[in-house]
Formats: C-alpha cells, structure tokens, sequence
C-alpha cells in the first residue's frame, strides 16, 4: 500500500531524513517512533505529497506520489500533529466542504458523519463554529474529515494528542476496524502502550535514519525499541 525506496530530504545543509526505506501492506497498521527532530513529520509530509523528496520515490498502492498526486490523495488522508482548520466555518460545513471535494455522495457523507460523530462524542459541537472548538474538538473534526472518503492509506502525525481517553479508545478501534477492512495505516506516536497495543509493525528511525523495522517482538529482541523509549523519556522536560 505505501512503499518508500530510499527517501532522502535535506533543508539547507542538514539531512533530514537519509536514505530510508520501507513499505506497509495493506492491512497494516505500522507505529512511527523517534524523538523530536528525528525525522517522522518530515517522512509522512513527503508520503502524502507536502514536501519533494531530494532523492527517492514514494508510492502508494502502487501511483508515484510525485508523479500523480492527484490519483495518490484521492485514496489516502493525513492528520497532521496540529490540523489547521477553516475557523470561520462550522463543524458540519467543514466536513461537508472535505466530503465535495472528494465527491462523496449525500447520502454516504450523511451517514458516515453521523456515525462517527456519535462514536467520538462530538455531534453536538459540529453545528458550531470551529474557532469555538477545543483543541481536542478540532482534532475529533480532523478524524472525521479524514476518514468521510473511506481511504485505503491514512496518515497520522500524533493522532491522540488531545483527545480525551474515551475518544481515543475510540479511534484505537475505528483505526483496527479500518486494517481490518483492508487498508493501511502509518502513524507516528511517542506512546509506548499504543504501539505495543495496536500495531502490526513498529518503525524507529533516529537522527533520520531508519534502525529497526519489524514486529514488536523482533524489534524488542533487539534492544531498538527500549533504547528509543528511554531516549524519548530523556527529551521531556
């Protein structure tokens, strides 16, 4: 479903990412771990077309994201770590906006907003403007956004900063279902529980270079996954 040869950026003189590679199967949900400044944002940012890659390709379900963006974003979504919304609109007009542009009918749009709204607690804040919303509000609006086109590869930076522990047991399972009906899922996380929980495959990379991809169990045999953890625990302050 996303397969990444080799992908290098740089800013200026810095290599931000170097010479990665690796690829997520349908059906996978693949946690991304690293400090901050590691090199995760940058990599999902390429994966979904924001940033060119200076060396490498990127492809998903098999279209070059480089060379057909379009065909690529139709069958993906990202969640960024902090989703810039349109403030000035509602919380239905935004989500009726995201479901245009993807052209997702009335009736499906209807149904899966209503469904989803109801499973994150948030239907009776989406008839208000988005810039009354919490943060964890707009985070909940930005899962629904994503998910209303049903894509085949989501993307998510952060996904449960912010939400409340009800809303995210919620999207840990809406997440599984989503796996489970055949997509894929990549997501970046600093939450050991949740990459020992959820996921299929673990990635670490540090200082922008991949260093263990695998299962959990393979990736803890090694030492990687624990090492990242205690280095993730030394960068809070």
């Amino acid at each position: 479903m996303l397969n990444i040869q080799n992908y290098t950026k740089r800013f200026g003189d810095k290599i931000a990412v170097d010479d990665l590679s690796l690829h997520i199967a349908a059906g996978e949900i693949c946690a991304f771990i690293g400090h901050n400044g590691a090199g995760k944002t940058t990599t999902l940012k390429a994966c979904c077309g924001l940033l060119k890659p200076d060396g490498g390709t990127i492809t998903v379900n098999g279209i070059d994201i480089q060379k057909d963006p379009i065909a690529c974003k139709k069958i993906m979504a990202y969640i960024p770590d902090n989703p810039d919304l349109y403030e000035f609109l509602t919380g239905y007009e935004y989500l009726n906006f995201v479901a245009d542009m993807y052209g997702v009918s009335e009736a499906d749009r209807k149904a899966r907003m209503e469904a989803l709204a109801e499973r994150l607690d948030i239907k009776n804040a989406l008839p208000n403007l988005i810039s009354e919303c919490s943060h964890g509000m707009k985070q909940k609006i930005a899962v629904i956004g994503a998910l209303i086109h049903e894509p085949k590869l989501i993307l998510m930076d952060e996904p449960f900063v912010g939400l409340d522990p009800i809303a995210a047991h919620e999207l840990k399972e809406i997440m599984a279902e989503h796996c489970r009906n055949g997509g894929a899922i990549f997501f970046s996380t600093h939450v050991l529980e949740v990459a020992e929980k959820l996921c299929d495959n673990v990635a670490i990379i540090k200082n922008g270079k991949l260093i263990a991809h695998g299962t959990m169990d393979s990736v803890r045999g090694d030492g990687s996954l624990e090492q990242v953890f205690l280095e993730l625990e030394d960068h809070k302050d």
